[in-house]
C-alpha cells in the first residue's frame, strides 16, 4: 500500500485570493484525514503566497497522520521546520519566483550543503527526503547526503503519459530500483492525478508515499473531496 499525502497549498491559494479564512486550511486538513488521507503536505514559500508560516504552526496539533513540510531550506524555512517538527521535511530547490516546483536537486553539486541541512533535521528527529529527477547519478548523490528518502519529481512522466507515451515510466522504474538497492525510502509527486496514478504505482517498486495537491483539489471541484480521496486510495492499493 502506498500512502496518500494531500498537499493543501491550493486551498490556501483560494483563501488568499479573497482574504479572510474561507476555505479554512486547518479544517480541510482535518477533513482530508477523516476521508482517509494518510498524510498532509504543505509547501510554504518565503513570500507566503499560499500556505503561510502561521498555517504550518496551526496545522501541527491537528495533523495526526504524517505531516510533511516541503520547501527550499533557506534560513526562514529551516527555523520554521525546526520549530514545528513535522514527521518529514522534503527539500525542494525552488527559485524564489518559481510558480511551482520545476526541478530536482543537483545532489552532486550541492552535496555538502545538503549534508549539513539533513544532519540538522535528523538531529531533531525529523525524517528527511530530497526532491530529485529520475537520474541515477542524482539518486546515488542523494544517498551520499545521508537523507532517509528521495521524492521523484514526476512532471515529465505525467506530461508524457498524457500524450500516450507509457515508456516515460522507465527512468522512474530504474530510479526506484536503485533507490531500493541503496536503502533509500521512495516518495513521488508532481502532476500525478487520477488518470495516471494507478499506472505509476503499478510500475514503481517500493513506492512508500505520493504527495498530490493540484490535481486532487481540481478533481474535487467536480467529484467532491471525500470521493476523490477514496478514489486515490483505491488506485494506490
Amino acid at each position: 500500500m502506498t500512502n496518500l499525502s494531500v498537499n493543501i497549498n491550493k486551498i490556501a491559494t483560494l483563501r488568499n485570493s479573497r482574504g479572510g479564512d474561507v476555505p479554512n486550511v486547518v479544517q480541510f486538513a482535518k477533513d482530508a484525514q477523516r476521508f482517509g488521507a494518510e498524510g498532509i503536505t504543505i509547501h510554504p514559500r518565503p513570500d507566503e503566497r499560499h500556505i503561510r508560516y502561521q498555517d504550518a504552526r496551526d496545522l501541527k496539533p491537528e495533523v495526526y497522520t504524517e505531516y510533511n513540510i516541503e520547501g527550499n531550506p533557506v534560513e526562514s524555512f529551516m527555523k520554521l521546520v525546526l520549530e514545528v517538527k513535522p514527521t518529514q521535511v522534503t527539500l525542494v530547490p525552488d527559485a524564489v519566483d518559481a510558480i511551482t516546483s520545476n526541478s530536482g536537486w543537483d545532489t552532486i553539486k550541492h552535496k555538502d550543503f545538503l549534508i549539513d541541512v539533513i544532519k540538522e533535521f535528523k538531529q531533531n528527529d525529523i525524517r528527511t527526503s530530497i526532491f530529485v529527477d529520475p537520474v541515477l547519478e542524482q539518486i546515488e548523490g542523494a544517498k551520499a547526503t545521508g537523507t532517509d528518502r528521495i521524492e521523484l519529481y514526476t512532471e515529465a512522466f505525467a506530461h508524457q503519459y498524457s500524450l500516450g507515451n507509457k515508456d516515460a515510466i522507465k527512468p522512474y522504474a530504474e530510479s526506484a530500483k536503485l533507490a531500493g538497492e541503496l536503502g533509500l525510502g521512495l516518495n513521488a509527486g508532481h502532476d500525478l492525478s487520477l488518470d495516471n496514478i494507478k499506472y505509476f504505482k503499478e510500475n514503481i517498486p517500493g513506492l512508500l508515499e505520493v504527495s498530490i495537491g493540484h490535481a486532487l483539489i481540481a478533481e474535487s471541484l467536480y467529484l467532491g473531496a471525500e470521493n476523490v480521496i477514496q478514489m486515490y486510495l483505491h488506485k494506490l492499493k
